[in-house]
């Protein structure tokens, strides 16, 4: 039976953590889901390479390739995960697909060889592209007067149960011994099972009409939002400076001590969840998204060149350019974060959020495949022309996202004679 979206919400008194917190009902069921998958995602992130190695007992080159196998074939799972969300549910595809990562990570804890290891790792990765496309629809769904909020407050909440995650993980790296990884895995099997828990208190969002012209692949001939889709993976290759390009520039090319690493990883991440709610206000539609675009490629421009002046200083002003930097740069990610999930949204096909979200994370995905070798071999192998190179690449980015997504809108031959309905 379909209910309405407000449906168990309760404007009761609430206390000072409460009002943190999105209103009870919806959007905070999802909020609660979301964060306990993150949880799991930051403890399998930060350990699943050194369960591989040292438990499982795999060459890193075969650890590298089953997880790259996995990563391109969810590229074009996340596309056919969303078009079934649309079609029969997101609440029910969305807890179809938290069964099935319980079950396939699970699986990580039998692996004792390198072909059942990448089956798996194929599995795995159908089930990480599915589940953000099949989530969009129940973002868009929930999102309430101010969707844009609620969609900052699910980064914030997401990059937090990530941290946390870690932070859990941390102290079984320490400990070092094999029950301590299977736990983590296990551990992350049970953050899906979780999620898919929670998601059962979730209402089924009220159905989108869909139009008469609509089309099986309307994503792939939708002109602006395929323009939006590539200027968001370019941009994305930054995507890689924290955790990537600065922690190798740090300890190989600056005189900084090598415990910033972790010090610009926590003020990246610090400035993320307390900020990208307040960042993203007032970024609704695609114009305000393309100034948004603007101001992040000039933020990552200037963190980038605060950077590439760190390698040619003393310890302590290194230390203190690269703290700037982050800050900095910081801001730019905050700023493109709040962009790409307005183009993500806004220029969608309300029917077919699912799928629209699957092509745009096509693009964030091969971003993220290619991002160490770009910003590598600019970086470190043209040296300082490689910097302004790379800044470059993303304030051109920037500058050009506004007119050419504006343009694909005036001139795409679809036309959207549908609104979203309201909540």
């Amino acid at each position: 039976m379909t209910t309405s979206p407000e449906a168990g919400t309760s404007a009761g008194p609430q206390g000072p953590l409460a009002r943190l917190l999105p209103e009870r009902g919806p959007r905070r069921t999802l909020a609660g889901a979301t964060f306990v998958n993150a949880f799991g995602s930051g403890m399998f992130m930060s350990s699943s390479a050194l369960y591989f190695t040292r438990v499982v007992h795999l060459p890193m080159s075969q650890v590298a390739f089953g997880l790259f196998a996995g990563a391109m074939v969810g590229l074009v799972a996340g596309i056919l995960g969303g078009r079934i969300a649309d079609r029969w549910g997101a609440r029910e595809t969305q807890i179809a697909v938290m069964l099935s990562g319980t079950v396939f990570m699970g699986c990580f804890l039998l692996v004792d060889a390198f072909w059942s290891f990448v089956l798996i790792s194929v599995l795995t990765g159908v089930v990480f592209a599915a589940d953000k496309s099949s989530r969009a629809p129940l973002v868009r769904a929930f999102g309430g007067d101010d969707p844009a909020r609620f969609r900052a407050y699910l980064r914030a909440a997401t990059n937090l149960g990530i941290s946390l995650g870690a932070l859990v993980a941390g102290v079984a790296i320490q400990l070092d011994t094999a029950p301590a990884y299977l736990s983590l895995v296990g551990g992350r099997a049970l953050a899906f099972a979780g999620c898919a828990l929670a998601l059962l208190w979730l209402p089924r969002p009220v159905p989108v009409p869909v139009p008469p012209l609509s089309g099986r692949w309307d994503a792939l001939r939708d002109r602006p939002y395929l323009a939006a889709t590539v200027l968001n993976c370019l941009m994305s290759l930054h995507f890689a400076v924290p955790t990537f390009l600065l922690p190798l520039w740090i300890v190989e090319h600056t005189e900084a001590p090598r415990w910033l690493v972790s010090g610009v990883l926590v003020l990246n991440t610090v400035l993320v969840i307390t900020l990208q709610v307040a960042v993203s206000k007032n970024v609704s539609d695609p114009d305000s998204a393309g100034s948004r675009m603007r101001w992040a490629g000039l933020a990552i421009c200037a963190g980038l060149v605060l950077m590439m002046a760190a390698g040619s200083v003393p310890a302590w002003a290194a230390a203190g350019l690269l703290l700037a930097a982050t800050a900095v740069y910081t801001l730019g990610e905050l700023w493109h974060a709040a962009s790409a999930m307005e183009y993500s949204f806004g220029l969608a096909a309300p029917h077919a959020q699912g799928q629209y979200s699957g092509v745009f994370g096509l693009g964030g995905g091969l971003a993220e495949a290619l991002a160490p070798a770009v910003l590598g071999t600019l970086a470190f192998g043209l040296g300082r022309p490689g910097w302004f190179l790379l800044g470059g690449l993303f304030l051109l980015v920037g500058f050009a996202s506004r007119p050419l997504v504006s343009w694909a809108v005036r001139t795409s031959p679809q036309v959207r004679a549908y609104e979203v309905p309201s909540p």
